[in-house]
């Protein structure tokens, strides 16, 4: 169990208040409406209709139901099983001087939780009017010092079997006064529970500990991350920074772990304002911090952040984990900036760090990136030179090369080679053959290959599958898409929310909204629990479909369910709402977004200006530009596109030009939608003959004229010469 060594910031100890992660419901008929302030509430996590839990608790409140089947024995006083469990907490308890078999059976029995007095909205007191045998009972143990009551807890909250009797002991000895230190009863409690994927549990269990505590507080976060809610244990973080109290070093890493473990990729902006956090208090980050932090920018695609963290911790003399180092390497693959990738790799070779596998296979995944196929098989070849064995992660980015370069047999040959090395091609393999063959539109060779992996004896797993009806949900073959999702199905795999998210987004994408919400209610009623990218995709759904109301309640409850919105959400949220002139509601999103410590990204502002372009609102647009620039956002070619659209629907030629000018002095090249957009703007005030020289110039600055800059240039000609002729 994890002890907090920190304590209060200051040395002025405010009073207790209540905790609020979120605004509270209202509290039902019944329920008590005014909580002590000692309380930590997570109101909106509590099921609807519950009843507010307050101190003290009678032992069935803390009853713990098992999902699994062991539940069906999870009295220790019914159950061999729980029973076996008990006997050997209590033999492996060091002090042979105290028997705690009658308390346990005690506290397991059906009269216990009757004969507990209080209730919910009373405040904790000493028993008075208790059944007199456990009165005598608890008079038995007042001697039992407070370390051997918290190895009796630690060892009872190991099993899951003997979890409800750890459950219904804590507050047994805060009702009698048994043991003082009850906020470390509370942590051991809560650190159980979330070791034991209860998070719930262990939420409403903290609305009944005495006032917020380090101890309580770390806890919870522990738990939140161990259970895939980074949201829920930043907030639970903030919530303790807020109470004077200092987090530690195991704090952090398990938030980031659980960000890097999220089937979303972390938000830069939210590991920004982590590292932030950290930095603003005195801890100081050890190796594996700083580790855990270059793996997580690395993971969020932000490789620049990556590679100065791990800059910073070399310059301390801090070793970064081999992990990092890797997950770098990938990242810098994955954006084809393959110098520097080798630099990194070359260095911590020299530096005496014997590159692996997995570091061979990352600096491969660049090359296959840039399409360097010969650097490829040079490093295939180092890598047996350096008696580092290829795995089939090493094989299939080698597979990838080769289909990328159209030489299909050179895979098929590599397959067998293969086979030769002791190394049996699986389904991911073939799934990296028809991932490329996606990419480059030969999505009718798909079956090919699945016959292909079926004549090797290889049999399709999740991913495969997943890969296959995002190949046919591009190319929008949306009932072949489905045909596979059956055939997964009958193979026994179960979908996962990958295989969700691209059908749901396939259906989005055609235009078929109503099939996509009724998939994407089919995904909540499988017991596959929907991600941020999924609610991205469905508040994108109801926004083209301009249904605002289900559109918010989509939003509030993805932020109920613990899920942060991204950069994504937000962006979407703009362009959605920008697109059909609310840009009240638009401009609020992007303060939202702001206020949460996020930084809009040029894609947020390109949707906001090309929205004021689309209604011809160029001041709104030009001011938004300047927010843009304020926000230290450097333009893209894009979003000054869109700044000429505005101001060429405004009829503001001149303007537009400006704009054009504006790039050349910032060394922005002006590309086919740029001088098509001029064009436009020239023929909406009638300016024909302006037109072929813009023409001219688009084809004199190396930029191809497509099929609208043509059909612009031809409408200009003809008007022209219509003006001519009369």
């Amino acid at each position: 169990m994890r002890q907090n060594r920190q304590t209060r910031s200051d040395t002025h100890t405010p009073p207790p208040e209540p905790l609020t992660i979120l605004s509270s419901p209202s509290p039902p008929d019944g329920a008590h409406k005014n909580p002590p302030t000692s309380m930590l509430l997570v109101p909106h996590l509590l099921p609807p209709g519950a009843p507010r839990l307050l101190s003290p608790r009678p032992r069935h409140y803390l009853h713990l139901p098992d999902p699994v089947p062991v539940a069906a024995s999870a009295a220790p006083s019914t159950s061999s099983a729980a029973a076996g469990t008990c006997d050997s907490v209590l033999a492996s308890l060091n002090s042979r001087r105290y028997d705690f078999s009658p308390l346990l059976d005690f506290i397991s029995s059906p009269s216990a939780s009757a004969q507990a007095p209080g209730g919910a909205g009373k405040e904790s007191a000493p028993p008075t009017s208790l059944d007199p045998e456990e009165l005598r009972l608890a008079e038995t143990y007042r001697a039992v010092p407070a370390h051997v009551w918290h190895t009796l807890l630690k060892n009872l909250a190991a099993s899951p079997e003997t979890l409800p009797s750890a459950a219904a002991l804590v507050p047994w000895l805060e009702r009698h006064r048994l043991c003082f230190s009850s906020d470390l009863l509370y942590s051991i409690l809560i650190h159980a529970l979330g070791r034991h994927r209860r998070l719930h549990h262990a939420l409403l269990l903290s609305s009944s500990s005495p006032a917020p505590s380090p101890l309580t507080l770390n806890a919870l976060i522990s738990a939140s991350a161990l259970n895939g809610r980074p949201g829920l244990a930043l907030q639970l973080l903030t919530l303790l920074r807020r109470h004077g109290f200092l987090s530690d070093h195991p704090n952090y890493t398990l938030i980031l772990q659980s960000l890097v473990r999220s089937p979303d990729p972390p938000d830069p902006n939210l590991l920004e304002t982590l590292l932030f956090d950290l930095l603003s208090t005195s801890l100081e980050p050890d190796a594996r911090l700083l580790s855990d932090f270059v793996a997580a920018f690395a993971h969020a695609g932000d490789p620049d952040r990556a590679l100065s963290l791990l800059a910073a911790a070399q310059a301390q003399g801090l070793t970064p984990k081999s992990s990092a180092v890797v997950a770098l390497l990938s990242a810098l693959g994955a954006a084809g900036r393959v110098p520097e990738a080798e630099a990194v790799f070359l260095e911590f070779h020299s530096s005496g760090l014997r590159p692996r596998t997995r570091a061979y296979n990352a600096l491969l995944k660049g090359y296959v990136k840039i399409g360097a196929l010969k650097d490829a098989e040079l490093i295939f070849e180092d890598m047996e030179r350096c008696g580092v064995s290829p795995d089939e992660g090493t094989y299939s980015l080698l597979i990838d090369a080769y289909t990328n370069a159209g030489r299909w047999e050179s895979a098929r040959i590599l397959i067998k080679e293969m086979e030769a090395n002791e190394v049996q091609p699986n389904s991911y393999v073939f799934s990296r053959i028809l991932a490329s063959l996606r990419d480059k539109g030969d999505w009718q060779k798909s079956f090919a290959i699945l016959r292909e992996m079926r004549s090797n004896g290889v049999r399709p797993d999740r991913h495969f599958y997943n890969v296959m009806i995002d190949t046919f949900g591009k190319y929008n073959c949306l009932h072949h898409a489905m045909d596979v999702f059956d055939r997964m199905r009958l193979d026994g795999i179960t979908p996962d929310e990958i295989t969700w998210n691209t059908l749901i987004d396939a259906h989005c994408k055609a235009g078929r909204h109503d099939r996509a919400m009724e998939l994407f209610k089919e995904m909540q009623q499988s017991g596959c629990i929907p991600c941020t990218t999924t609610y991205n995709i469905m508040i994108n759904s109801l926004g083209e479909q301009e249904k605002w109301e289900e559109l918010k309640e989509m939003f509030e409850k993805m932020k109920g369910q613990g899920l942060l919105p991204n950069v994504v959400t937000y962006t979407t949220l703009v362009d959605v709402y920008g697109k059909s002139g609310r840009f009240n509601e638009a401009i609020e999103f992007l303060e939202e977004m702001k206020a949460s410590g996020m930084k809009p990204s040029p894609t947020m502002y390109h949707a906001l200006v090309n929205a004021y372009a689309q209604r011809g609102l160029s001041e709104q647009a030009i001011n938004a530009f300047r927010v843009m620039r304020a926000d230290g956002i450097k333009p893209s070619v894009l979003v000054l596109n869109s700044l000429i659209n505005a101001f060429g629907e405004d009829r503001r030629d001149n303007e537009a030009f400006s704009v054009l000018q504006f790039m050349k002095e910032n060394d922005l090249k002006p590309d086919v939608v740029t001088y098509t957009t001029l064009m436009k703007a020239l023929v909406r005030v009638e300016k024909f003959e302006k037109v072929p020289a813009v023409y001219e110039e688009m084809i004199s600055s190396g930029c191809t004229p497509d099929k609208k800059a043509r059909a612009m240039l031809r409408s200009a000609l003809r008007y022209m010469k219509q003006a001519h002729t009369w």
